[in-house]
């Protein structure tokens, strides 16, 4: 009874390590793709991206591609939800209200390139879509975090953090040179209308 005890936790804890390993290759797979469209998107400046030419830079078949995402726009939404999740870490592991809003602007200004020319693609209306939902997410994750705006109902919050996130990607999309310069100010404004008292 106790050999067959052990014997069926040590197949259980095969078991889990396949899986693990199993999952770890997806996530691999996953981010080669990911990769790959990036340099077809960033360093080959391609405006029309497709499955056919993220394959050929994979060197994987369609089947692979599609065990993985269901479409360009899939893979596009899980690279940017997985991004968007480091952001928030490092963006709380900044100690303040106004220190995680100046890293976020700052990790924002430096992905602006490679987001004006997603723009330029076929995608740019998903790519947009994508964004303004992972903003939507992160400025609610800040929101509750931050424990702001409990005396409003569900529905003035939802409408607040949709102002708040269109107002920072139009702010982000017309960033300019004079901006980095006054980059100090401008998040500490930002950071007074989003959180009042707190930015201070």
């Amino acid at each position: 009874m106790i050999v067959h005890c052990m014997q069926s936790e040590k197949y259980k804890m095969e078991a889990d390590l396949v899986r693990k390993e199993v999952s770890n290759m997806a996530a691999d797979m996953k981010e080669k793709i990911l990769e790959a469209s990036r340099k077809l998107l960033f360093e080959q400046k391609k405006r029309k991206l497709t499955v056919t030419d993220i394959v050929e830079e994979c060197q994987i078949t369609r089947q692979a591609f599609y065990y993985h995402f269901e479409d360009i726009p899939d893979m596009l939404k899980w690279g940017l939800e997985r991004d968007a999740d480091k952001i928030w870490q490092q963006c709380i592991a900044q100690g303040n209200p106004e220190d995680a809003l100046r890293y976020f602007f700052l990790i924002a200004i430096n992905l602006r390139p490679y987001l004006v020319q997603g723009m330029k693609t076929n995608y740019s209306d998903a790519l947009e879509r994508i964004l303004m939902d992972e903003l939507h997410k992160i400025v609610k994750q800040v929101a509750e975090y931050l424990e702001l705006y409990q005396q409003y109902p569900h529905e003035d919050v939802d409408l607040m953090i949709r102002y708040h996130s269109h107002a920072v990607v139009g702010l982000l999309l017309e960033w300019t040179d004079e901006d980095t310069k006054n980059i100090d100010y401008i998040v500490h404004m930002v950071c007074k209308t989003l959180f009042g008292n707190l930015g201070k």
